[in-house]
């Protein structure tokens, strides 16, 4: 039996996406349309909405300590914004291997960037023989001149191998509490079984220390065959991850058509794909659910039909009282905010906010207010704040 979230309420049509992040079909299919089905969209919304800006494909966004923001592109530009929507490019960021998922990705602060500032940035890159790979990389975020600019910039990481085609590239960021370690999602690239093969880093949760190297209690350090930078394995496309407030990781990642995922990531586990899983092929053929494999970690949450998921946070500040400890992720075919609520390492989704658009990143403001980028080419930022 497949692990469902509850849903009821109006009916609505998940409509795949056109640049292929929520609807990639398997070998020798196709993008196609979510069948419909039953959810709970809250239709009067506890929050008032706030058009702050627009933007061309925007991916990511960080707060800075002083309340402005910086903003990807897909395309390549690095923007830094403020509250009220003004707009300065950055220089120097690195050129982008742009086309279907790639492009620019991920844009995190180092834990101390009061004092180092420094920033992480992953984008793709592109290869020989038509090739390509997310990288990480990290570099000094110089706002002091007439026009900030990127210094110094540094790859530590490189997706292995690079493959062909231009999707599952994931490379979400994000560092552990203490800010010793950096996790990175690595996607599996639309090819499958690397998210099994443990000499590739396809289809994995990466740990790293802050330079790059690999911390020595990594879970697979000293095993033959296995690269020692991976923490967790069995993976498709990670577009989320973000730890709680007990330092438990958690991500969210795109199944197959429908079986979306939200896991508790531990180390050395394998979550099973494409072995195993709560959604199918896009040719219609079938994958077992993980309640056949019982070697292989299930999902806290799966979602069937998709959602589609993208960023995710954990919400902590009392501006919305009632969210405090809850994740949320925005919705691409869902067109949607999801609220998922937690009892323990127990999961399952609260709440669904219609927005009528695709979702593509959710932040939490330095003020509490939660911030959200559209995607698309007049992708938004909005402000979501209580209502007057």
């Amino acid at each position: 039996m497949r692990n469902l979230t509850l849903a009821t309420g109006l009916s609505i049509v998940l409509i795949a996406c056109s640049n292929g992040d929520d609807a990639q079909a398997s070998q020798g299919g196709s993008e196609e349309a979510q069948a419909s089905t039953d959810i709970s969209p809250v239709d009067r919304k506890p929050f008032e909405k706030n058009e702050i800006a627009s933007f061309d494909e925007p991916w990511a966004m960080t707060f800075l300590p002083d309340g402005r923001m910086l903003i990807t592109e897909k395309k390549g530009k690095l923007l830094l914004v403020d509250q009220k929507g003004a707009k300065t490019e950055i220089a120097n960021v690195p050129e982008v291997d742009y086309g279907g998922q790639g492009g620019f990705g991920d844009v995190i602060l180092a834990p101390d960037f009061e004092t180092s500032g420094r920033v992480y940035l992953s984008w793709v890159e592109a290869g020989d023989d038509d090739t390509r790979g997310a990288v990480i990389a990290h570099a000094q975020l110089d706002l002091q001149g007439t026009q900030p600019d990127l210094k110094e910039l540094k790859t530590i990481w490189t997706q292995n191998p690079k493959t062909t085609g231009r999707g599952h590239y994931s490379h979400r960021m994000v560092f552990s509490p203490d800010g010793k370690y950096l996790f990175i999602g690595s996607g599996e690239r639309q090819k499958f079984d690397p998210s099994q093969d443990m000499t590739g880093n396809l289809g994995k949760i990466i740990r790293l220390y802050p330079d790059g190297s690999v911390p020595e209690d990594n879970p697979f350090v000293g095993q033959d065959g296995a690269l020692p930078e991976i923490w967790s394995l069995g993976h498709r496309n990670i577009l989320g991850m973000a730890f709680d407030s007990e330092g438990r990781l958690w991500n969210q990642e795109m199944g197959p058509k429908d079986g979306d995922e939200l896991n508790l990531v531990q180390p050395k586990a394998n979550y099973g794909y494409p072995i195993v899983s709560e959604g199918d092929h896009y040719d219609g053929k079938k994958i077992p659910n993980h309640d056949t494999r019982p070697e292989f970690a299930a999902p806290k949450v799966a979602w069937v039909p998709t959602i589609a998921p993208s960023g995710m946070i954990f919400y902590s500040d009392d501006l919305f009282p009632a969210w405090k400890g809850s994740a949320f992720i925005g919705g691409l075919a869902s067109e949607a905010i999801i609220r998922v609520s937690f009892d323990g390492e127990t999961a399952q989704e609260a709440e669904r906010y219609a927005m009528d658009t695709r979702i593509r990143e959710v932040e939490q403001g330095p003020e509490g207010a939660l911030w959200v980028l559209e995607d698309g080419e007049d992708g938004r930022l909005l402000k979501l704040t209580p209502p007057q």
